[in-house]
């Protein structure tokens, strides 16, 4: 594998590599859906399209994907964009590849002229909190028990963070 993740625009032709790939890396660890079982709908779908994703390769193999989207249609909140999920490839855990991907996330809602960034984590993932802690998202509310899941209830948790620079920490 090469050293470092290349991030890109997803397009139509990844439709079936990335629908794998979630059936592959799904787990009640991170997912509120149910377990995937034949037959798999299309990944790309009328709310679904290729155009809210970036996927990252790793020698030219799919490694993740990130889902940046309008968490409302609504005019006042046009400058949040919200992350909708992020996946990784278990093979490719601890290459960087989640790093990269909210990274190239915060810079496309930049790009799209957005100042604020959120999203929403089971309580219960604790990798996907630090990963997201370490580049600047905060717990802004907690749904306590907010899903069921075959292993138990879960908390939502809702983080968020500005994308203006973050101010250095204090000495």
């Amino acid at each position: 594998m090469s050293a470092q993740p290349v991030i890109r625009a997803a397009d139509s032709d990844d439709g079936e590599a990335l629908g794998e790939l979630d059936r592959r890396t799904w787990s009640p660890t991170h997912a509120v859906t149910p377990r995937p079982r034949p037959p798999y709908d299309p990944f790309f779908d009328s709310t679904h399209r290729p155009w809210q994703f970036l996927v990252a390769e790793l020698d030219g193999r799919l490694a993740g994907y990130v889902r940046l989207v309008r968490p409302t249609e609504l005019a006042c909140n046009a400058h949040v964009r919200q992350i909708q999920g992020l996946v990784v490839d278990d093979r490719a855990r601890g290459r960087g590849v989640g790093r990269a991907l909210l990274r190239a996330a915060m810079d496309e809602a930049r790009r799209q002229g957005a100042s604020r960034i959120t999203l929403r984590v089971l309580g219960h993932n604790a990798p996907a909190r630090a990963l997201y802690e370490s580049e600047g998202f905060r717990v802004e509310g907690v749904l306590p028990g907010e899903f069921l899941l075959e292993n138990g209830y879960a908390d939502d948790v809702l983080m968020g963070r500005s994308l203006e620079p973050l101010a250095p920490p204090a000495p």
